[in-house]
């Protein structure tokens, strides 16, 4: 299914927590009627507790608050940050929390992973920022480096939409039926009409009934159309034939194409599986740029200085076929600019390039490793019935 655009929104570029927390807190302070909030981890740590605080207000003054979670991101959810929720009037629902960590079963892997946020159907948050510290106060380092967006305009129907119909699918499958939804919905009068700007944007999801390949597919349409120049910043970079094939095919018809990756090591079998595809990109002109400043866990791209995305799904076989995702895309070249520049920020600060005879003299038992870390990968995911990954895809 096509993305469809919508014109007359204004969105704003949220860079790390230090500019989307204060955002986030700033919405639920001035929530009226209601606030929802989904994300793939609620932490149980100074940030998780300042905003579980601010949820718990907004409920004792009559919000309807409504909190969705992951079941395996946030395993501990129930017994730290829940109750207090619960007591304060919150609504809270947990995405298939009958986890067994060590099964690897197709439907234990889909996770509720997108990171949404709506106030009053007037204001929302999209992006790939957990409810999480950006920092470990064990660890001083530089924030984790990371976007969101906050959203106004005709665009938030279909956000809206998109997550009462989540919440009503959890509360049937969890048998909560207090806490269905009725079938009437706020609707902000601003968010009807034209906004201060006019910039056009679509809501793209993953799912796994009529939105399977959306988000995969807004990206190779845009890569595929691309003439002049790909930036693409992804935290875990794993991607099909389809994907690399089209990278690889813009790369030789002349366009720059430049990957910012995950350069600190985080999952160790991930980290050297992505590092197994990066032959082939060096030799065929990709620039190859890896964070090492903190932890990448952006997901973002810019094509052609206009095409813009920012949003929740990685570039693996987890994010584009399993997990549930929810993207942002923006036709407008002030906001792709904007976006463009950061990146071109975190590359020159906080990033080394890869060279391609760099890489080509790396020793053998080194990319050996590798590959056998990119053929356990495709074996498991295999196992877990998606056998087509890396083949015909």
């Amino acid at each position: 299914m096509q993305a469809e655009f919508l014109p007359g929104n204004a969105l704003t570029l949220l860079e790390t927590g230090g500019e989307f927390f204060p955002a986030l807190i700033d919405a639920i302070d001035a929530a009226q009627r209601e606030f929802h909030l989904e994300t793939y981890i609620f932490a149980d740590d100074a940030t998780g507790q300042t905003v579980a605080a601010a949820l718990a207000r907004a409920a004792r003054r009559g919000v309807t608050v409504r909190v969705l979670v992951d079941g395996f991101g946030s395993a501990d959810f129930s017994a730290t940050l829940r109750p207090s929720l619960e007591a304060a009037g919150a609504r809270v629902l947990i995405y298939r929390p009958d986890i067994a960590r060590y099964r690897l079963r197709r439907y234990r892997l889909r996770r509720l992973h997108r990171k949404l946020a709506i106030a009053d159907g007037c204001v929302a948050f999209i992006g790939g920022i957990n409810i999480v510290d950006d920092v470990d106060p064990a660890q001083p380092a530089p924030p984790r480096f990371d976007y969101a967006v906050r959203l106004e305009g005709p665009l938030l129907a279909s956000v809206h939409a998109s997550a009462r119909r989540l919440w009503t699918l959890v509360a049937w499958a969890s048998f909560r039926r207090r806490l269905r939804l009725d079938a009437t919905a706020p609707v902000c009068a601003a968010a009807s009409g034209a906004t201060r700007s006019a910039m056009r944007a679509a809501f793209v999801i993953r799912d796994n009934l009529r939105h399977r390949r959306d988000i995969e597919d807004a990206y190779l349409k845009a890569i595929g159309a691309a003439r002049e120049e790909i930036v693409l910043a992804n935290a875990y970079f794993l991607p099909g034939r389809r994907f690399r094939r089209a990278l690889l095919e813009a790369a030789r018809r002349g366009a720059r194409v430049t990957l910012l990756l995950q350069g600190r090591i985080e999952y160790r079998l991930q980290h050297y599986a992505s590092q197994a595809l990066y032959g082939p990109l060096l030799d065929a002109g990709v620039r190859i740029f890896e964070y090492r400043r903190s932890f990448l866990h952006a997901k973002v791209a810019v094509i052609d200085s206009r095409w813009a995305t920012v949003g929740s799904s990685n570039i693996d076989p987890f994010s584009l076929l399993l997990a549930r995702e929810a993207n942002v895309i923006v036709d407008d070249r002030d906001f792709a600019a904007g976006l463009r520049a950061s990146l071109n920020a975190a590359m020159q600060s906080g990033a080394r390039e890869l060279h391609p005879d760099d890489w080509r003299r790396k020793p053998l038992p080194h990319r050996f490793v590798r590959w056998m870390a990119y053929g356990l990968v495709r074996l498991l995911i295999g196992v877990a019935g998606y056998a087509e990954y890396g083949g015909k895809h």
